[in-house]
């Protein structure tokens, strides 16, 4: 036997404006919350989710699990451009200047990367035997 990947947690002193950024990000919805967590996922309940979870204390340092994401049915440019309008702000935690991704923060900090290759190249790659 082996584990599934379920939840993944994000701490945040305000954990509503946190997860309504993921939600946008992902086309996720809020599925559960109460004072003090805010669960989100995909609208068919497929896949993992995301428990945003009120602490008292801010973030102080570099996040040592951050979520990689990938532009779908967009260029990365255009997706970068939405995460910036969705509240994302680049970050700088030590990337050297030719990384080919974007490092990201959400509203409270949490670091998020925007990969260079978007799904469709990654697939495009993987059918072409390039992977």
């Amino acid at each position: 036997m082996t584990s599934r990947f379920a939840v993944l947690a994000i701490d945040a002193v305000e954990p509503r404006p946190v997860a309504e950024f993921w939600c946008a990000v992902l086309g996720w919805e809020v599925v559960d919350a109460d004072e003090t967590i805010v669960s989100i996922g995909a609208a068919d309940g497929s896949g993992p989710t995301i428990d945003v979870l009120r602490v008292p204390e801010a973030k102080t340092t570099k996040n040592r699990l951050h979520l990689d994401l990938r532009a779908d049915g967009t260029s990365t440019a255009a997706e970068l451009a939405r995460l910036e309008a969705l509240g994302a702000r680049r970050v700088d935690v030590g990337q050297d200047e030719d990384v080919s991704w974007v490092v990201l923060a959400d509203p409270e900090g949490n670091e998020l990367c925007l990969l260079s290759r978007t799904v469709q190249d990654v697939e495009r790659e993987a059918a072409a035997g390039e992977g």
